[in-house]
């Protein structure tokens, strides 16, 4: 989209497909990895895509979760119980380690010339570390594998997301992401 297009309100570009125009610098300011089209991505397979920025998992996180899904376990909620516990504090829930990954994801791959991108699945899902409040997470992704829908409706792709702890050698969850690029 020509820049003069991203700052006149209300217009929008071509290929957008509705969607209101982006500022291409604001856009990609941490994007690792742009894909032009879906069908980037059928050369890129084995590629690393890249890492996110960190993220800090405070308590608020670890409650705001527990609020949203209803799991209120000590080891999570509680840090007078917790301190006494295997970990000596709270810990996140797995799933809001995994519930993060839609969060760090965008920050390394984008799609670009698609009608839209859906999160499609996953195939599998590992949390071999637990994530004690405070900790730093960043993702790193590598794409595993695309192939064309049928049809030629779009691409789907595999990636393998590690969600990494600040300072710890091994990772909280490791995740292939399976999702849909659409044209």
């Amino acid at each position: 989209m020509p820049a003069d297009a991203a700052g006149k309100k209300g217009q929008q570009g071509a290929g957008t497909r509705g969607r209101p125009p982006v500022c291409a610098a604001l856009a990609s300011r941490f994007v690792t990895a742009v894909f032009a089209t879906p069908d980037e991505l059928l050369g890129a397979v084995g590629s690393h895509l890249g890492h996110s920025d960190w993220v800090t998992v405070d308590q608020a996180r670890i409650d705001m979760f527990a609020e949203a899904t209803g799991d209120h376990q000590w080891i999570h909620v509680d840090p007078e119980a917790a301190a006494a516990g295997p970990f000596g504090t709270t810990i996140a829930h797995g799933y809001l380690t995994l519930a993060l990954t839609n969060l760090l994801l965008p920050e390394i791959v984008r799609v670009e010339g698609i009608s839209m991108g859906i999160n499609y699945g996953v195939n599998r899902v590992r949390f071999p570390q637990p994530v004690l409040v405070g900790s730093r997470l960043r993702a790193s992704a590598s794409l595993t594998s695309a192939d064309e829908l049928p049809g030629g409706v779009g691409v789907q792709t595999v990636i393998t997301v590690t969600v990494e702890i600040e300072g710890q050698p091994k990772p909280a969850c490791v995740v292939e992401s399976v999702s849909r690029f659409l044209r």
